[in-house]
């Protein structure tokens, strides 16, 4: 994707990943507008970075993601790239005891109707521009669960899934679909859980510092589809040539 000269829309742009993106995006030039539901949060990663704008976004309640925008692409005309970053992730265990409704429907609301509502609510302005760029994040676990989080994995899978047949729905138009994938970070998201991985094995976080250089770095390509780092080996096992050759048959028509 174009790599600077561009203005862009983050969701869950006040910490995490989306921070990340989202500052070093800035650092390059960019206009860079950050949405989310905490506006402490959003306030003090603007006041850290000087000409960044925020704009209080709930992606789990359309009627939040409407006004916003609206809002957004009316006093950003040139917006000319969204990337869904939002996520919720629950610790989930069906076995044990009947989940309670409350937590799933948070990470559905999120992860699978803010994507779909946030590209709704954007697509029409995007398909306006000469040339513009919606990324979708979804995660390494979209292709290999890891059973802890269920409910997760499934909303990111999800996401992947969509994000393919977006991208094959906008073929020929000026939107680009590109998807990009984490493995697993050390982020404010990763410090709510306890994390389970085999003994022995040297799994572990990836510095956010880290991840942001090499998502970087990957996103000035000409991929699709980005796994990044250590998400690269979950891919490679839930995601064959052959698979794409299947999609590719499919979707001929």
């Amino acid at each position: 994707m174009q790599m600077t000269g561009s203005t862009i829309f983050i969701t869950g742009g006040g910490s995490g990943i989306g921070r990340g993106l989202a500052e070093a995006f800035h650092k390059l030039g960019n206009k860079v507008i950050i949405g989310g539901r905490r506006r402490e949060v959003l306030t003090e990663t603007v006041a850290a970075n000087l000409g960044m704008e925020y704009v209080v976004l709930d992606t789990k309640r359309a009627e939040s993601i409407r006004p916003a925008a609206k809002e957004v692409t009316s006093r950003w005309p040139k917006l000319n790239v969204v990337i869904n970053n939002a996520g919720v992730q629950r610790v989930e265990n069906f076995a044990e005891a009947p989940v309670d409704e409350r937590e799933f429907e948070q990470e559905i609301d999120t992860n699978i109707y803010g994507v779909l509502r946030v590209t709704n609510a954007f697509l029409p302005h995007l398909k306006q521009q000469p040339s513009a760029t919606l990324i979708n994040v979804s995660s390494g676990l979209a292709f290999m669960p890891l059973a802890q989080f269920p409910v997760y994995c499934a909303t990111k899978a999800f996401v992947h899934s969509f994000t393919m047949s977006l991208r094959h729905q906008l073929r020929g138009t000026s939107v680009r679909v590109v998807e990009l994938a984490p493995p697993w970070v050390k982020t404010e998201l990763d410090a709510q859980h306890q994390i389970s991985v085999p003994t022995g094995s040297n799994m572990g976080p990836m510095p956010l510092a880290d991840f942001i250089a090499a998502a970087m770095h990957d996103l000035a390509s000409n991929a699709d589809e980005l796994p990044v780092a250590g998400a690269k080996f979950l891919y490679s096992a839930g995601v064959s040539e052959k698979a794409k050759d299947v999609f590719r048959e499919m979707n001929s028509r």
